[in-house]
């Protein structure tokens, strides 16, 4: 195996290539290397600064390091859906073609058989084909859906470059089997993400991640911190039913204080006068007056 050595990670995939028979999955196959060879050609990326892995339904491009990522990208974002959109007008319906992306950079090996190696590989491999890709590719009318890992983000995409908009990039976490991993998806998310605060305009949540929301529950027009109004239609059910009142003790009266401080203005006399705190006094009681005078 030879060392690992930096490398950027462009994976194309052919979305529902399974679902096409042999003649229209060979048609794709041609499309999308035509699309990936447009692509990199435009960004001034040529055969000697690339290797190629074949995936069946997709590309996988290790392009030499010294490459600018830059150009790479508005490659990606500009000429790929014009491309797409040119080849589609003129397929028929089965031949159509839309495709998930993924840029990545880390460190690559490869193996005696020619095979790549390398966990930054792994992790890219992973974001294609996560869930939150797939449905971001499903709810457009367009036929490209982009991710780029954290470093890329990182290092180029959160800088606001030329044709690179950050703004345009929103933080994902995609769950793979060895823990979270944090991508930046171009474009609008799906439904049931929520925007973070990084290239977002919402909050970022507890973690940065994209994470489901629910609508707020309508309560009616009360205004925040108003008393409820019994039998307000808006308060939802009725309560429920009421606890039976305290049984009172034999000889002798039970306040009952349901919160707040009580006060008296005299004095507390005869019985037992113990738990005023804890909302009951037992025994003689009297108020306002001391030794029992009317009041």
């Amino acid at each position: 195996m030879t060392d690992p050595v930096s490398r950027t990670i462009l994976l194309l995939d052919i979305e529902r290539f399974s679902d096409r028979d042999d003649v229209e999955q060979a048609y794709l196959r041609r499309m999308l290397y035509d699309i990936t060879d447009r692509a990199l050609e435009a960004a001034g990326i040529d055969g000697t600064r690339r290797l190629r892995a074949d995936r069946g339904d997709s590309v996988m491009e290790l392009i030499d390091a010294g490459a600018p990522v830059t150009a790479l990208l508005r490659a990606l974002l500009r000429e790929v859906p014009a491309q797409l959109r040119q080849v589609n007008r003129m397929s028929s319906r089965s031949a159509q073609i839309r495709l998930r992306g993924v840029v990545a950079a880390g460190y690559v090996a490869v193996d005696e058989h020619g095979g790549w190696v390398g966990s930054d590989l792994n992790h890219a491999c992973r974001l294609l084909d996560a869930d939150v890709l797939r449905a971001a590719l499903r709810e457009r009318h367009d036929d490209f859906a982009l991710c780029v890992s954290e470093s890329v983000h990182a290092g180029i995409v959160r800088h606001d470059h030329a044709g690179i908009p950050a703004e345009d990039f929103h933080l994902v976490t995609v769950v793979s089997k060895n823990g979270p991993l944090r991508a930046w998806l171009h474009g609008p998310l799906p439904a049931g993400a929520a925007r973070t605060g990084e290239g977002g305009t919402a909050p970022r949540e507890a973690g940065g991640t994209a994470t489901a929301t629910a609508a707020p529950e309508d309560h009616g027009e009360r205004g925040a911190g108003e008393a409820p109004v019994p039998g307000d239609p808006g308060d939802g059910p009725a309560p429920g039913p009421q606890a039976p009142p305290r049984a009172q003790p034999p000889g002798g009266v039970v306040l009952t204080f349901l919160g707040g401080s009580p006060s008296f203005g005299g004095s507390l006399v005869a019985g037992d006068q113990h738990g005023v705190s804890g909302g009951q006094v037992t025994g003689d009681v009297h108020l306002g007056r001391s030794g029992g005078e009317p009041a």
